[in-house]
C-alpha cells in the first residue's frame, strides 16, 4: 500500500515537473509595434496612403462631375427630344461605368493599391514572418500568438511577450 501511495506521488511529481517545462512553450509578439519599428514599413505605409488618398480624390472628382452633369440634365430633360433623352441617359450611364470601373481598377482585390501594397510591403511582412519563424526554432516555442491581432487574448504573462526580442533581430538583419 505504501509503495503504491509513494509511486503515486512520485508519478504526480514528475507531471507536475514535465508540464511546467512544457508550460512556456509559447510566446505573445505585437505584431503591429515590430512593424511600427520598421522605418522602411513606416514609409511604404505612407506611401500607400498618400497614393490611395490622391486616387479617392480623382475618383470623388469624377462622381462629383458626373452628378452636376446628372443635375444639368435633369433641368433641361424636358426640353429634350426622346432621342436626345435616351443620348444623354447613355452618356451618363456610359461615364457612370468609367468611373466604377477605374474605382475597381484602383481598389479591387487585384488592383493597383493592392499590387502596391504586395510590392511594398510583402517583402518586409516576410522578412518579419521568417524571422520570427526561426527565433520561435531557436527558442523551441510551439507557438507564437499575434496580440495586435487577436482581441480575444484575455491575458498573458509579461515574460511571455517576446515583442522587443524580436524588434531587436529585425533591426539587426
Amino acid at each position: 500500500m505504501k509503495k503504491n501511495l509513494f509511486a503515486a506521488f512520485v508519478v504526480a511529481i514528475l507531471s507536475i515537473c514535465a508540464s511546467n517545462a512544457y508550460a512556456q512553450n509559447y510566446a505573445v509578439v505585437d505584431s503591429e509595434k515590430i512593424f511600427k519599428s520598421i522605418e522602411s514599413y513606416n514609409t511604404a505605409v505612407k506611401e500607400l496612403e498618400s497614393q490611395s488618398k490622391s486616387y479617392q480624390q480623382q475618383i470623388d472628382q469624377a462622381f462629383d462631375e458626373l452628378e452636376k452633369e446628372y443635375n444639368t440634365y435633369q433641368s433641361v430633360k424636358a426640353s429634350y427630344s426622346a432621342s436626345q433623352r435616351s443620348a444623354a441617359e447613355r452618356k451618363i450611364i456610359s461615364r457612370e461605368e468609367e468611373i466604377t470601373k477605374f474605382q475597381e481598377q484602383v481598389f479591387g482585390e487585384n488592383g493597383t493599391i493592392e499590387k502596391m501594397r504586395d510590392e511594398k510591403l510583402k517583402p518586409i511582412q516576410d522578412k518579419v514572418f521568417k524571422i520570427i519563424d526561426e527565433y520561435a526554432a531557436a527558442k523551441g516555442l510551439g507557438l507564437i500568438i499575434d496580440i495586435a491581432s487577436n482581441p480575444t487574448v484575455l491575458y498573458y504573462a509579461p515574460s511571455a511577450d517576446k515583442t522587443q526580442e524580436i524588434i531587436k533581430i529585425v533591426n539587426n538583419n
